[in-house]
């Protein structure tokens, strides 16, 4: 994400505290589409008019035919009081429709329940197909994905599947591919294949925003409009937990998500920029690379033994460092553009486990022979820790060689005792 992206981000999260501060578990289809546009996936435009003559001048400067839309904060269901009203053609037609909504949301709800509508293009739909995108919580596998066909007929076809977040690109597409629909979307029937890189993106996206807005309780967008040349959001609707609704009691997630508040710039003294984030699976070649910069002594200081380059970038002691679970363990990597090929490397790890019994974690940090001295090891330590409060660890520990004096003088400088047993020295800090 961008800045700007999580400046947008930091908005919707405002905005949904708001909602819940002020008692409602509904966000009108306007705010929900705020919080999907603020994550990547397209809306349909869509304005807001308080009045008849409003919604008469907004169709006007979007063109006709348009779409109307009950606007309100306590009506989940808007088709079931008459609050959509498609392919409006003519000013006539927008009056009619604003003023037999009106009177059916008072008749079978509450008068106070109008609150306006929104107005928005009507698109073509025989060009594409509907989709349908949701979120639910599960009692076992907390928050799920769902995801097929949509439109009008979504219950009736029954053609839906779950997933869990959060998603890659191959496990989206995966989902999709377990649909009926799926091999409509593929082309054919007269109609060529739709934009299915852009679709596995957005399910990603989806399964982010999910991932990331635990106060979301239920997500529908439906239907999800998809063609050869675009997706779009036609209609979102977005059920919160209640005000006295608690964190601890909010489901969780069944795979922890990519944490990408880990993920932030570091410049070091002598002004070298660097990126220090949590690893992930397809960085094996780039740590390969990184092992084999490191000198005997670098290696030796770290595993306590001398160790040939082979042994230690073999796929199996790879995945150990790269394939974690961001929840029992974390590994820290320091990344930074080289000069000379302009291609990212890796120059600095850092990981830090959760034993399985007592409330502790221990860490190790390793850093590229060529790259000591910038204040990695501290800053990975330092990030390794505020990682480990996160986690509510009650304290960190390592085992450090007596000679590896780098490494204990970062350790010291962070608060760390010292115990020397021999050769080694065991270094604990109470959180």
């Amino acid at each position: 994400y961008t800045a700007e992206d999580e400046a947008r981000i930091r908005e919707v999260t405002q905005m949904i505290e708001t909602a819940r501060a002020d008692g409602r578990t509904l966000l009108t289809e306007r705010e929900s589409k705020r919080v999907l546009d603020a994550y990547g996936i397209p809306t349909i435009a869509t304005r807001l008019a308080r009045t008849v003559d409003e919604a008469v001048q907004i169709a006007g400067e979007m063109g006709y035919p348009v779409v109307l839309k009950l606007n309100s904060a306590a009506i989940a269901h808007k088709a079931e009081v008459g609050g959509v009203r498609l392919d409006l053609a003519a000013p006539e037609e927008v009056r009619h429709a604003w003023q037999s909504m009106q009177e059916m949301v008072a008749q079978k709800r509450s008068p106070a329940d109008f609150q306006g509508a929104t107005v928005q293009p009507m698109l073509q739909l025989n060009r594409g197909y509907e989709l349908i995108l949701g979120s639910a919580p599960d009692p076992q596998f907390g928050p799920t994905l769902l995801f097929g066909a949509g439109g009008a007929l979504a219950e009736l076809l029954r053609d839906t599947v779950a997933g869990l977040p959060p998603l890659t690109t191959t496990l989206a597409r995966r989902m999709m591919e377990r649909t009926r629909i799926f091999k409509a979307l593929l082309g054919g029937y007269g109609r060529p294949p739709v934009d299915l890189e852009t679709l596995e993106a957005i399910l990603v996206r989806f399964s982010y925003l999910v991932a990331f807005q635990p106060w979301i309780r239920e997500i529908d967008i439906n239907p999800l409009f998809v063609s050869a040349d675009r997706v779009v959001a036609l209609d979102a609707r977005m059920v919160l937990y209640g005000p006295d609704a608690r964190k601890d009691d909010l489901p969780r997630l069944a795979i922890r998500p990519y944490p990408i508040r880990y993920v932030r710039p570091y410049t070091s003294k002598k002004g070298v920029q660097y990126t220090i984030r949590p690893i992930l699976p397809e960085d094996e070649p780039k740590v390969a690379q990184f092992h084999a910069t490191l000198s005997e002594r670098s290696v030796y200081l770290r595993y306590f033994r001398a160790i040939n380059l082979d042994a230690r970038i073999q796929h199996e002691q790879l995945a150990r460092i790269c394939f974690i679970d961001y929840d029992r363990d974390m590994a820290l990597a320091a990344e930074r553009r080289n000069p000379d090929t302009g291609e990212e490397e890796i120059v600095a790890l850092g990981r830090i486990t959760k034993a399985h019994t007592a409330n502790e974690a221990e860490f190790a940090i390793i850093v590229s022979d060529d790259q000591q001295g910038q204040g990695l090891g501290t800053e990975l330590l330092r990030r390794l820790l505020e990682y480990a409060r996160d986690e509510g660890v009650a304290r960190v520990v390592a085992y450090i060689l007596a000679e590896n004096r780098g490494m204990l003088a970062v350790s010291e400088k962070l608060g760390f005792q010292f115990q020397r047993d021999g050769e080694t020295v065991f270094a604990v800090l109470n959180l």
